[in-house]
């Protein structure tokens, strides 16, 4: 399929908007044909904006359009797996938002249907796609720091969410550290086989009276002998706050965050230099435009994306692991989960 791919968003929130305006403006190979939302105004606010033809209240509108090739969903969670399944069954190829869902059998189900339908999915874990962090991996894949040792991964929010969101996200291990999770399978050649997690209530009570934790630490076990660690916050003062290292045997790669500019202001009251960029829409703009070309080349170019509903159901194994050792205090096998 070489002509254009007619686009559907399903969901005109913020992530819905950022890829809305990608097909539309960013991304050649597509055609942003229709956008949808649960909110009828939302979605005719979006479609006006950027000129799209179609606006519709209900997302089944776009999966009854035989001209539209393929959907990118963007609502919420509760949603995802049963679109995926509404998706495939009309022959459209999937962009999904993560997690999946948060339950593995809904995950499962979903899959088990992309799979009959012979459909393409794509899961929208956006960071493979940073320019940064690819080079993390080729450079740990070509062997230039021999053998990894040790992974670390810095990630924390410049401000937690609404307690709203909270208490329906399934908590920080599945709605932050998702991310991750995913991450720290990319980088390192091998699949995690243990987890343990640590975490405290500092940031807001009103999280812990929701029944999550805002700040934690998780020692990730690979079975290639790696150890990781990942140390999230909800708010970091000074921006998001995204880094990454990988130390091997014969040596380190690592990324820092990015600011607006890189100039260092020397004065007498010190070295001074930009905060980081402010949150996962500025910090990522790239990615979120290079994940969807890819996906939309896949479509055209009849291959496999590269980040499938298995990279999309690992990550939501591992969050559970890390609920399970944190309530209990204790190291937990992935099979422990995934059962």
């Amino acid at each position: 399929m070489k002509r254009k791919i007619n686009v559907g968003v399903i969901g005109a929130g913020r992530i819905g908007r950022v890829h809305a305006e990608n097909l539309a403006y960013r991304v050649p190979a597509a055609n942003l044909a229709a956008v949808s939302d649960i909110f009828e105004e939302a979605a005719v606010k979006l479609a006006a904006d950027l000129q799209v033809p179609a606006a519709h209240e209900d997302h089944r509108r776009i999966m009854e359009d035989e001209s539209i090739h393929a959907v990118a969903i963007c609502s919420s969670t509760d949603s995802h797996a049963q679109m995926i399944i509404e998706a495939a069954a009309a022959g459209k190829h999937i962009f999904c938002e993560k997690p999946i869902a948060l339950d593995l059998g809904e995950i499962d189900r979903a899959l088990a249907a992309v799979e009959q339908a012979g459909v393409k999915l794509q899961i929208g874990f956006n960071r493979r796609f940073d320019s940064d962090f690819r080079r993390v991996r080729d450079v740990v894949a070509g062997g230039k720091i021999g053998e990894p040792h040790l992974l670390r991964i810095t990630s924390r929010d410049p401000q937690p969410p609404p307690i709203e969101y909270i208490r329906v996200s399934g908590g920080i291990f599945l709605d932050m550290t998702i991310h991750d999770f995913d991450m720290a399978r990319f980088l390192i050649d091998s699949e995690v086989d243990e987890i343990y997690a640590a975490g405290g209530v500092m940031v807001d009570p009103a999280i812990g009276q929701a029944g999550d934790v805002d700040t934690a630490i998780i020692t990730l076990r690979y079975q290639n002998g790696v150890i990781g660690t990942i140390d999230n916050s909800r708010r970091a003062v000074y921006g998001y706050d995204q880094r990454v290292e990988v130390f091997g045997s014969e040596g380190m790669v690592m990324v820092s965050n990015k600011t607006p500019d890189s100039a260092v202001v020397s004065d007498a009251a010190g070295v001074h230099g930009s905060l980081p960029l402010f949150f996962f829409v500025e910090r990522y703009a790239e990615a979120y435009v290079a994940e969807m070309k890819e996906f939309v080349e896949c479509i055209r170019q009849d291959v496999a994306p590269s980040v499938t509903g298995i990279d999309g159901r690992i990550p939501v194994v591992m969050g559970y692991a890390a609920k399970k050792s944190y309530r209990e205090n204790r190291p937990v096998k992935l099979s422990e989960v995934d059962i």
